[in-house]
């Protein structure tokens, strides 16, 4: 998440120079930067998500029983 805020503020100070080719890049790089952070936390999530779901599941196995 560092990373993108980084990207996005010199892309900020690039615009501000009126260097448009180098403020797109920064903020193309931003935004990857950004989505892969997102992509990794959703990761976590779901592998924690799974884990409580196979967790019930045993749970009312032993329920069942």
């Amino acid at each position: 998440m560092i990373l993108a805020g980084i990207g996005i503020v010199v892309a900020a100070f690039f615009l501000w120079r009126l260097d448009f080719d180098k403020a797109f890049v920064m903020a193309a790089l931003g935004l990857v930067a950004w989505f892969l952070n997102y992509r990794a936390q959703m990761k976590e999530i779901v592998v924690v998500a799974d884990l409580e779901d196979e967790n019930r599941g045993d749970k009312q196995e032993d329920v069942e029983d």
